[in-house]
């Protein structure tokens, strides 16, 4: 279990331009990442260091956005001025996590521009309406290759500011032992900054360290 990558919903100047000032930022080129068909939206990928990256999303006009929790969710952030949406950690066994919700997985899937396609499970993203402190799980496919190794890489994910309660994220993660020691297992090096919601709980900013220094988003 471990941070796989954070999602930004596209701002009203769209994915592309949002995505070209997220990765100048960072200092790192963004990728096009191609099309969610059964999500109704697109997205463009910023590789991180350290297996991880950033996810510059977008709906489109497509019925599946309507449909979709994802797609909904993503039209729901754009509509408010776009900006962080979700934090993902990725598993090994999803069955693990449907164990820790209670509920069962359901497939991803994405065609990149080049052909290849993505595919995954994933849990937890109805959430992302009303209860964003805690993450979506997800399950790469086999042989599937990361977004991570899209293009290279200059950031690494350093800390996040999360709107909400560390005991809360804690439990969803199923981490029972001493609060802070139980994680030295999966995220040392990523600092969990909490602070009382106002308003709906979820991702206020994440920090990045990049060679110029330190880019909070």
């Amino acid at each position: 279990m471990r941070v796989d990558h954070v999602v930004y919903a596209a701002e009203p100047d769209g994915l592309i331009a949002t995505a070209k000032r997220l990765g100048d930022e960072l200092g790192t080129e963004p990728v096009d990442g191609g099309v969610h068909p059964r999500f109704g939206t697109r997205n463009s990928i910023i590789p991180l260091l350290d297996g991880r990256f950033l996810e510059v999303v977008e709906v489109l006009d497509h019925p599946a956005s309507d449909k979709a929790p994802f797609g909904q969710a993503v039209r729901a952030r754009s509509i408010g001025g776009g900006g962080w949406m979700a934090w993902v950690v990725g598993v090994d066994d999803i069955a693990i996590a449907e164990g820790l919700v209670g509920r069962t997985s359901a497939p991803g899937l994405r065609h990149r521009p080049d052909g290849i396609e993505l595919t995954w499970k994933q849990l937890g993203v109805k959430g992302l309406t009303n209860d964003a402190q805690v993450p979506f799980f997800i399950q790469w496919g086999d042989g599937v290759p990361h977004p991570s190794t899209d293009g290279p890489a200059h950031a690494s994910l350093k800390g996040m500011a999360i709107a909400g309660s560390p005991d809360r994220v804690r439990e969803w993660l199923g981490l029972t032992g001493e609060p802070g020691v139980d994680r030295e297992d999966w995220e040392p090096e990523i600092v969990f900054d909490f602070a009382a919601p106002k308003g709906t709980p979820g991702l206020m900013s994440i920090t990045f360290a990049t060679p110029n220094g330190d880019v909070t988003i």
